[in-house]
C-alpha cells in the first residue's frame, strides 16, 4: 500500500473494520499477483459496474460530459447500450462466489432503469456495494436508496449553492442535492439504519479551489461521515501523442483519455494554504486531500509538465486488483482505455479475468510500470 494512503486506509478502517479487513487482504493478494503472477490475478478486490453512459449534467471539468468531454462526441446508440437486469443478475450471481466489493459508476447511475434492484441483489449476494452519484435524484429515491442497504454512497459537491450550481450547470441543483441527503439521513434515522455511510466528494478545479472551506459546511449540514478532496486529472497533447505509441502496440485506443486535456489553471501555493488551513482543523467526519502531497509534490503535480509521481509509487497496480465492466459488457482494465480483457455477455467474468488478453496487457503494463496518460490518474495513486 501506498504509504501516504495508511492514514486514509485506517480511517476508513475504523469506520468498517470487517470490510477494512477484507479490502486488507485482498490487497495483499493483488500485490502478489503483481509481483510473482506473470500477468496472471488473483481475484479481484473490487469491480466498477458502469452501468450507463447517460448523465444529465454537463460538468465544466468532466471527461465525460463537460466542457472538453469525449462521450458527447459518441454515437447515440453506444451511449445508450446497457446490460440488461437479467444480465447483471447472472454475472452477480458468479461474482457472489468470491464477494468483490461492487462500485456502481457511470454518467449517472440511477439513470439506469434497474440501478436499485441491482443494488438490493448486490446486497441479498452479500457483497459490499457503493453507488457513485452526482445526487440530482435523491429526493426521488431518498427512501428507496436507504432501505436498498447500500453500504456507502459517493456524493459530487463543488462548492456551495451558487459555485457547485454554475460548475455542474444545473441551476437548483445544490438544493435538489442537500434536500435529497436530508432525506436520507431522515429515513436513516427512521429505520434506525447507520448506512449507506455518505462521502462527499470534491474535485479541485481553478473554479472552486479558492472557496474549498465551504464544503465543510455543507458537511455538517448534510449529516456527511467523510469529505474527500480530488486533485484535479489533467493532461497536456503530449501525453496523448505518447500515448498513442502504446496503442498501437497493444491495437486499442485511449481516445477518452482527450477530455482530459486542457491547463489546470490553478495557483499551486495558494491551495496548499487552503488545504494547510482545513487540515489543522478538527471535525467530526473525516477530511483528507487525494492524493496526499507535500508542497514540493502539489508543485510537481500540477506545474510540471514532465511530471512523473516522486512522493508515490510511479507504476500502476489497478489491473491486478479491479475490474471495469461497461454497458455494452466488455471488461476493461481503465475506465479510458477501450482495451478488452473480453466481454461477460459471451463468457464467464473469471474467463475473462484471465485471459489471453488480459494476461497480455497486465505483463506489457508492468514491463512498463506505467502509460503516458496514466501520471494523474486516480487509480495510480491508490494502490
Amino acid at each position: 500500500m501506498q504509504k501516504r494512503n495508511l492514514k486514509r486506509f485506517l480511517g476508513k478502517f475504523l469506520r468498517q473494520p470487517l470490510y477494512g479487513f477484507k479490502v486488507f487482504i485482498r490487497r495483499l493478494k493483488g500485490y502478489a499477483s503483481y509481483h510473482f503472477g506473470e500477468g496472471g490475478a488473483l481475484l479481484p478486490e473490487a469491480i466498477t459496474l458502469f452501468l450507463t453512459h447517460r448523465c444529465n449534467l454537463r460538468c465544466k471539468m468532466c471527461g465525460q460530459w463537460g466542457e472538453s468531454g469525449v462521450t458527447k462526441r459518441m454515437d447515440k446508440d453506444y451511449i445508450r447500450e446497457e446490460l440488461d437486469f437479467s444480465q447483471y443478475k447472472e454475472l452477480v450471481d458468479e461474482l457472489a462466489k468470491f464477494k468483490p466489493n461492487i462500485t456502481l459508476f457511470g454518467g449517472e447511475p440511477l439513470l439506469y432503469s434497474h440501478c436499485l434492484e441491482l443494488i438490493k441483489y448486490i446486497k441479498h449476494k452479500g457483497m459490499h456495494c457503493l453507488m457513485i452519484s452526482n445526487g440530482s435524484l435523491f429526493n426521488q429515491y431518498a427512501g428507496e436508496i436507504v432501505n436498498s442497504k447500500l453500504d456507502e454512497l459517493n456524493v459530487s459537491l463543488d462548492g456551495k449553492k451558487e459555485l457547485h450550481d454554475e460548475i455542474r450547470g444545473m441551476s437548483g441543483l445544490f438544493e435538489k442535492i442537500t434536500s435529497g441527503l436530508k432525506r436520507i439521513r431522515q429515513f436513516k434515522k427512521k429505520i434506525k439504519a447507520k448506512k449507506p455511510l455518505v462521502n462527499l466528494q470534491c474535485t479541485i478545479t481553478k473554479y472552486n479551489y479558492h472557496h474549498l472551506e465551504g464544503l465543510i459546511d455543507v458537511a455538517y449540514e448534510v449529516g456527511a461521515d467523510s469529505l474527500t478532496f480530488h486533485n484535479l486529472i489533467f493532461l497536456g497533447q503530449d501525453l496523448i501523442e505518447k500515448q498513442k505509441e502504446i496503442d498501437k502496440k497493444l491495437l486499442f485506443s485511449s481516445k477518452e483519455w482527450e477530455g482530459f486535456v486542457f491547463e489546470p489553471q490553478i495557483n499551486v501555493d495558494e491551495l496548499y494554504k487552503k488545504i494547510k488551513s482545513i487540515l489543522s482543523k478538527k471535525f467530526p467526519f473525516s477530511v483528507d486531500f487525494y492524493p496526499n502531497f507535500s508542497l514540493r509534490g502539489l508543485r510537481e503535480y500540477y506545474n510540471n509538465p514532465s511530471y512523473l509521481p516522486s512522493e508515490y509509487k510511479p507504476r500502476c497496480i489497478s489491473p491486478w486488483i479491479v475490474a471495469y465492466i461497461f454497458p455494452d459488457g466488455e471488461v476493461r482494465p481503465c475506465l479510458n482505455f477501450s482495451y478488452s480483457f473480453g466481454n461477460v455477455k459471451k463468457e464467464s467474468f473469471l474467463k475473462v479475468w484471465n485471459s489471453h488478453q488480459a494476461v497480455n496487457f497486465r505483463k506489457f503494463l508492468k514491463e512498463r510500470k506505467i502509460f503516458p496518460v496514466c501520471v494523474r490518474c486516480t487509480e495510480l495513486y491508490r494502490y
